[in-house]
């Protein structure tokens, strides 16, 4: 059996800030995108530069998480890849707790 390579909490702390960098990248990039409308030459270019340079973090923010889950990822793969009558067992059981519990509604 895959050992699981992240805790579930490890797991949430990387989407939280995965999310929390992509928000604040999308209010920077508002803000620079409404403080654009009246700048001309060098401030134009200052202004890309900035905007390039936020999307550039923005990649290195997503291939960071990106790497982070990968383990899991691959695990998560192996494991259904090796056991694949389990993965079908295990997932029709929980089909059918979820069934029964939406039935008793």
């Amino acid at each position: 059996m895959a050992r699981k390579t992240s805790t579930p909490a490890a797991e949430e702390q990387i989407k939280d800030l995965a999310f929390s960098e992509l928000s604040a990248l999308i209010e920077e990039s508002e803000k620079l995108l409404r403080s654009s409308a009246s700048l001309v030459g060098e401030d134009a270019e200052t202004l890309r530069e900035q905007i390039a340079l936020k999307l550039q973090q923005a990649r290195d923010s997503v291939t960071r998480v990106r790497d982070r889950t990968l383990p899991a990822v691959e695990a998560t793969e192996t494991y259904i890849g090796g056991h694949p009558w389990q993965t079908v067992a295990i997932s029709a059981g929980f089909g059918l707790v979820v069934g029964l519990l939406l039935g008793r509604r």
